[in-house]
């Protein structure tokens, strides 16, 4: 794989980060009465109507037995399952310890299972990377408020660390044999399938607002549907291991817009939280592009 072809996947995935990030600073603009887990399933829902419409309309995807549909439940099971266990285990130990114990762990196991899985390699620059994010991380959680520790809740956060990691090298194995489109528009719709019984018997008179509407597409659309389509095309260019650090940008950018959009005040750890991510993220962007410059620049050997 070219250097070229790998930051082009690098660019992709932040693409993808950057609308993730903006999930939290949507919800907060939702109306009085809205359930969090309503709006999890609705976006599943839609971003994987949008991803399925334009897989058919591109003709994307395929005859029936060239699917390994094991890979596809499998995939989607864990896009369901991130879902459930991260909104699970905010409840039940808080934003601060559910978001630093789910993104912290994500990286690391990300990068194990690619090892394990694919025989990834997991370079120097790699570790020192995550080791920066991952404190990063941590930070930002712990400028967040007060922390509460509950075992039940580390370890949801733990299932919603290593499903995204998991869901991850699945979908990299599928983009071996099929297009972006048609992969994710599988997997979302899967996983909306399996988390829709959960709409039932639950309040959903809130949706009627203009307001509910407006935040429900935004979140379907922009950071489901348009961000796994970046996301997908970044994985195909880049290693499962480099994706899920990458992916860390997330809470960075979630920082940032509740700062400026929200109001939210900026804590000391917070800032410290922010620097560490941005620099994790600048040795994984710009470290391939300064040693291809070098090799570039190297003299020849005379004859």
């Amino acid at each position: 794989m070219s250097k070229q072809h790998s930051a082009l996947g690098i660019w992709y995935i932040l693409a993808a980060t950057l609308l993730w990030g903006t999930t939290g600073t949507a919800q907060a603009f939702s109306p009085l009465g809205y359930d969090p887990l309503v709006i999890g399933t609705l976006r599943l829902v839609i971003g994987g109507a949008a991803l399925l419409g334009l897989a058919l309309f591109r003709h994307e995807l395929g005859r029936w037995r060239d699917w390994n549909w094991f890979l596809v439940l499998a995939a989607a099971l864990f896009t369901a399952g991130y879902q459930v266990c991260f909104f699970a285990a905010v409840a039940k130990t808080g934003v601060a310890v559910g978001t630093m114990v789910s993104i912290g762990s994500a990286p690391i196991i990300g990068g194990l299972l690619g090892k394990i899985c694919r025989g990834e390699l997991l370079s120097r620059r790699w570790w020192f990377a995550t080791v920066l994010a991952v404190s990063g991380g941590g930070l930002l959680g712990l400028g967040s408020g007060s922390l509460t520790v509950n075992l039940f809740g580390i370890a949801l956060a733990l299932g919603a660390g290593a499903s995204y990691a998991t869901y991850t090298l699945l979908i990299k194995g599928l983009l071996e044999k099929h297009s972006p489109n048609a992969v994710m528009a599988l997997v979302v719709c899967g996983g909306a399938i399996l988390l829709a019984p959960l709409l039932l018997n639950r309040d959903l008179t809130w949706l009627a607002q203009p307001r509910a509407i407006a935040v429900v597409l935004h979140l379907g659309l922009a950071t489901m549907a348009l961000s796994y389509w970046f996301f997908s095309r970044g994985l195909q260019m880049v290693q499962v291991s480099t994706a899920v650090t990458l992916s860390l940008a997330e809470p960075m950018v979630a920082a940032t817009l509740g700062i400026v959009v929200l109001g939210e005040h900026l804590t000391v750890p917070a800032l410290g939280g922010i620097c560490l991510i941005f620099a994790g993220l600048i040795v994984l962007i710009v470290s391939p592009s300064l040693a291809g410059r070098r090799k570039a620049a190297r003299v020849p050997d005379l004859p």
